[in-house]
């Protein structure tokens, strides 16, 4: 069997001008989705060339479902001094809570920087520093490849945090193991799941493409089960779209008169949820709750990201 040689471009090449070209590029749905799935956030654009006084950030944007503002800043060099700080200044310009740095080639006392701005703050504000490649096998189109080289430490913040608010208890330190160990179980065998930052709560939020809905995964430790839900927090209209199409909807999703739909009365939200059992202090059960876990989310994405109102 022969096999294609593996050769990587100069990122030049390719895009010649970062504001006109690179960020241009990042900024189409599709290409914000891969930097998306690598980082772990929901990325959703607002603005390019975002002006913060005197100067411009390259992407301002916000992240799914909590809209918390990210920034991302675009360099196709290596690291230097200069962007490091214009990261600090946007950051605290536009108050926001994550940054993102993307490069060609780091140096390691930026490596150094951005780990210790991790470690010395809460987690109201997270920065990522994402190297960008570029390969292309033989005569195919180029391929990016963006690889995150530091990124927040999600348990010890966590952890740090809560303790800080004094809302740690043993219940919720084992929640916050339960998720951080089904990030760990979907990286590695469903690597398409990219799941956000876990905290020690009993529920754990996926996005899934519109903002208004999204998965809630939820561990039950009182009743031994775990649930993957869509959770609709505004929206009795399109609760009732799909209702319409319940018995399609359970076919699809392989749980055929085993769903629950809540339409919560007197309350905004809904929920249609799905439950699979297991034993929360017993560890030895975890890893089929997360094999479960994992590919409902995924069947759930897949379907309820359509836009059933045009069904």
């Amino acid at each position: 069997m022969k096999l294609g040689t593996l050769k990587r471009l100069k990122l030049r090449e390719y895009w010649k001008h970062e504001a006109l070209d690179f960020t241009n590029w990042l900024s189409e749905p599709d290409n914000i989705a891969l930097l998306s799935d690598e980082v772990g956030i929901g990325i959703d654009v607002i603005q390019t060339e975002a002006s913060v006084g005197r100067f411009n950030v390259d992407i301002l944007a916000q992240e799914e479902n909590t809209g918390k503002k990210i920034i991302i800043e675009n360099q196709l060099e290596v690291t230097d001094h200069s962007h490091l700080g214009q990261l600090v200044t946007y950051a605290a310009g536009l108050e926001a809570q994550y940054v993102i740095w993307i490069v060609r080639e780091v140096r390691e006392e930026h490596r150094q920087a951005l780990d210790w701005l991790n470690e010395h703050t809460d987690d109201e504000i997270n920065f990522f520093l994402v190297a960008l490649q570029l390969w292309q096998i033989e005569d195919s189109p180029p391929a990016p490849k963006f690889h995150v080289i530091s990124r927040p430490n999600e348990w010890k913040r966590s952890v740090r945090t809560s303790t800080q608010e004094g809302d740690l208890t043993d219940t919720t330190t084992k929640q916050l193991e339960f998720w951080q160990q089904l990030k760990e179980f979907a990286a590695e065998n469903y690597p398409e799941l990219k799941l956000r930052t876990p905290r020690p709560q009993h529920w754990f939020d996926v996005a899934i493409g519109r903002a208004d809905c999204h998965v809630c995964l939820i561990v039950d430790s009182r009743q031994d089960k775990v649930r993957c839900e869509l959770y609709i927090p505004d929206s009795k209209e399109l609760y009732k779209v799909l209702l319409a199409s319940k018995e399609q909807i359970e076919k699809e999703l392989g749980f055929a008169g085993q769903m629950e739909w809540r339409e919560l009365p007197g309350k905004k939200a809904c929920r249609i949820q799905t439950l699979h059992g297991f034993k929360f202090n017993d560890t030895t059960t975890w890893n089929d709750s997360f094999q479960w876990l994992s590919e409902t989310t995924l069947k759930f994405r897949k379907l309820f990201s359509k836009n059933w109102r045009q069904s």
